[in-house]
């Protein structure tokens, strides 16, 4: 009796927390995945790269981070700074893989709250600047297509 009831309570927290997960990963397929995929591999011949293994070194760098947040992606999907830093880090645990480090921290609602308010010019020109920054930490960030 007393393991049926054990049982019974496990079952109920594991679903609860396969519950609260939920709205983060519906957030990133209904926000995220019309480009980068539901599998997170992107469209890379079209310009929207692989997360996969990849994604974690954006992160790592100050540069990196201010980066994500000024992406069309994250721009433009009307989510709040708490839902932004919940869907990102939710890539991060999914896809970064290696690419992260073991080091790298969360991103916080109040974190994205002050990166989406820096002005950091042209994306695209900033994106090559991260570029740079990795290349100098001897990490190769994913092929960019954009002029």
């Amino acid at each position: 009796m007393i393991r049926t009831i054990i049982g019974a309570g496990l079952l109920v927290l594991a679903s609860s927390c396969a519950a609260l997960a939920m709205p983060t990963r519906n957030e990133y397929l209904l926000k995220c995945s019309g480009c980068h995929l539901a599998d997170g591999e992107g469209m890379p011949s079209h310009g929207i790269p692989n997360f996969i293994g990849q994604v974690g070194m954006f992160a790592d760098i100050p540069e990196g981070r201010a980066y994500i947040m000024h992406v069309p992606g994250v721009v433009g999907s009307s989510l709040s700074d708490q839902d932004i830093s919940a869907v990102l880090n939710y890539i991060m645990k999914t896809f970064a893989g290696k690419s992260l480090s073991p080091d790298s921290r969360p991103f916080t609602a109040e974190e994205v709250a002050r990166l989406r308010a820096e002005n950091i010019g042209n994306v695209v020109e900033y994106r090559r600047k991260v570029a740079n920054i990795l290349a100098a930490r001897g990490l190769t960030a994913p092929a960019y297509p954009w002029p």
